[in-house]
């Protein structure tokens, strides 16, 4: 009987879960925080990482790359 056997180990892990809040509560540790998504789009010194700084040539190559790609597909699409 797997189901039998399913139904006892969670019942253990209630037992298990059950005693260590206990524990904690009597310690005052338990409290109720909410973790809060983190903003995707934050400044880089929001989250204490340096930020990267690209030279100007660095950022002419790239300018220029992009612009060879969109007159490729807009050639593409004539």
């Amino acid at each position: 009987m797997a189901i039998e056997s399913i139904i006892a180990q969670i019942d253990e892990e209630i037992a298990k879960l059950t005693q260590i809040r206990a524990l904690l509560s009597t310690t005052g540790i338990v409290s109720a925080k909410v973790a809060l998504p983190k903003a995707r789009n934050a400044p880089a010194q929001a989250k204490g990482k340096k930020r990267r700084v690209l030279s100007p040539e660095a950022r002419k190559r790239i300018a220029d790359a992009q612009r060879k790609r969109w007159a490729a597909q807009k050639a593409k699409t004539k």
